[in-house]
């Protein structure tokens, strides 16, 4: 059973807290069936890590301004360029039919954000494993945790579904082909066009709200 850090971890992550929800320790609690003390110890630890912030006596979860947005995208970018890299030196056969039906089957669910976004999520992470590199899968894992902090997926602007698919799948061509220049500039392409997405996004939202 997960423990109580890993499980509204998991929420956050799973947009069930998004970012600027207040975190209530006897909700929480009875949520997932634990007491409040490892409750209150997780969120302490969340706190520390960033996940959470203060608002008076409140903890919400955290929200990334524009620059912390473009310092994890930056951060983001090189590691996961890295994995590739090795990736594309390292993965297994099994490891690279794993990632090409990853992309094949997640054709399936075009048009569904959420679902594309939690199979974008496992895509990423398939990478980083096949790096066959344990201190990269672990920086990566906590850039991914951040991630978890932006409260749209990039995946939910009109066409960026697909290209995004198109992208997957030249990152894994190069994996396969054991090119490992080739794997670095694809999945620095793919994130940059993340990026550039959830910019425009945002810009588009703003103008709405004003």
């Amino acid at each position: 059973m997960k423990d109580a850090y890993s499980l509204i971890l998991s929420a956050i992550d799973n947009g069930i807290y998004r970012p600027g929800d207040r975190l209530v320790e006897s909700e929480l609690a009875e949520r997932f069936g634990v007491s409040r003390t490892p409750v209150r110890e997780a969120l302490q630890r969340l706190e520390t890590q960033s996940m959470l912030k203060r608002d008076g006596r409140s903890l919400i979860v955290a929200t990334l301004d524009h620059n912390q947005l473009a310092e994890l995208y930056t951060v983001r970018a090189e590691l996961e360029a890295l994995a590739a890299r090795l990736a594309a030196r390292h993965a297994t056969p099994e490891e690279v039919r794993v990632l090409a039906g990853m992309v094949e089957d997640d054709r399936a669910i075009l048009g569904d954000p959420q679902a594309l976004a939690r199979a974008n999520r496992r895509f990423h992470h398939q990478i980083h494993l096949a790096s066959h590199n344990r201190y990269l899968v672990q920086q990566l894992d906590l850039v991914h945790r951040s991630m978890a902090l932006m409260a749209r997926t990039s995946l939910a602007a009109q066409g960026r579904d697909v290209v995004s698919l198109d992208e997957h799948q030249a990152i894994v061509d190069a994996i396969a082909a054991h090119d490992g220049a080739a794997a670095e500039q694809a999945l620095r392409h793919h994130i940059s066009m993340a990026f550039e997405t959830r910019l425009k996004e945002e810009a588009r939202l703003a103008d709405e709200e004003e």
